[in-house]
């Protein structure tokens, strides 16, 4: 590895402030993991279909007389829905937009406090949504998709997903965040002097 590439790296790690914060061990983190591997394998077949879809559309473009109608409405509705499965492995990796200011000053405790701020606003904001993501789920049990014929209460229902696995992953988050930061407490305690990190 060159220099350039070392401090590319380093400078990227830096900037990766979540990927400080202690991940649980145990039956909680191997449940979790599975839940992450299980939402990225669902992701990643809803991407390889859009994908699959859209060739159809450009075969039959370039083959039939007419394009199927169908292709662009289901890739649309993968597309939402691959949004909505992927949203909290998102926030569990630290890959959403943010502004990236201050961060690489946080230590480890930094990254926790940090991580259980974030965690506890994005689980608020997404319980106050959730009743207001079904009800808009709901208006779509009477209406059906113009090609495929599909209810639109499953599409529509890709909101209470995504508001769902915003709470879910956010609760991970807490727990991640205030185990690190009680791990730290007791190590501080342990450690000769009572010396802080």
């Amino acid at each position: 590895m060159s220099d350039t590439e070392k401090r590319a790296s380093d400078a990227l790690e830096a900037l990766d402030v979540l990927g400080r914060v202690p991940r649980l061990g145990g039956v909680f983190g191997t449940l979790v993991t599975l839940l992450d591997r299980a939402l990225a394998t669902i992701a990643g077949l809803t991407l390889i279909a859009i994908a699959g879809v859209v060739i159809v559309q450009i075969l039959g473009r370039l083959i039939l007389p007419a394009a199927p109608v169908w292709t662009e409405e289901l890739s649309r509705y993968l597309f939402i829905m691959m949004i909505a499965v992927s949203a909290g492995l998102v926030m569990r990796r630290g890959k959403h937009i943010s502004l990236e200011l201050f961060h690489h000053r946080f230590g480890v405790r930094g990254a926790c406090c940090y991580q259980l701020l974030i965690s506890v606003v994005l689980v608020g904001f997404a319980w106050l949504i959730v009743p207001y993501a079904w009800q808009y789920a709901s208006i779509g049990a009477f209406q059906t998709s113009p090609a495929l014929k599909v209810s639109m209460q499953w599409v529509f229902g890709a909101t209470v997903v995504l508001f769902a696995m915003v709470i879910l992953y956010g609760v991970i988050g807490v727990i991640e965040a205030v185990a690190g930061l009680l791990g730290l407490s007791r190590h501080d305690k342990a450690a000769p002097g009572g010396e802080r990190r």
